[in-house]
């Protein structure tokens, strides 16, 4: 299901994968239009927020106060490294590396086959990697 207002996680702010799809969710849920069932926060480390969270060292409530402040993605990410931590640009190539394949042949691999199947895209060989399952959710 396509959500208005909510971009792929492929696409970059400063570069990063996934960050401005972060501030979309915040954004989205403070408004009360993004759907049930798409996670936020970092209550479990493993799920993508919390990872952005991690490597850019800092804290989800935090960031989540200076996204509803308003501003311009780039500015909330100049905040970010103000606040957390400035990668260099080898670890955010690194970083968008490991991102885009996550769930493809990595420790990530049963969860992924596990909500590939769950979602209803078992037979779908395609679907690789969980930026892959969100495209085919989202479509």
């Amino acid at each position: 299901m396509k959500i208005p207002g909510l971009r792929r996680d492929y696409e970059t702010v400063g570069g990063i994968v996934f960050f401005g799809r972060m501030l979309d969710k915040i954004r989205l849920k403070a408004a009360g239009t993004l759907p049930a069932g798409y996670y936020t926060g970092t209550a479990c480390r493993t799920h993508f927020d919390a990872r952005c969270c991690t490597f850019l060292r800092l804290d989800y409530s935090k960031l989540t106060e200076r996204v509803l402040q308003g501003g311009t993605d780039e500015e909330i990410l100049e905040w970010a490294f103000q606040n957390g931590y400035r990668p260099s640009a080898d670890e955010i190539e690194i970083w968008n590396g490991f991102m885009t394949k996550r769930g493809w042949r990595d420790s990530g691999s049963p969860e992924f086959e596990k909500a590939k199947q769950e979602r209803g895209f078992g037979n779908r060989a395609e679907l690789q990697t969980w930026f892959d399952l969100h495209e085919a959710e989202e479509a």
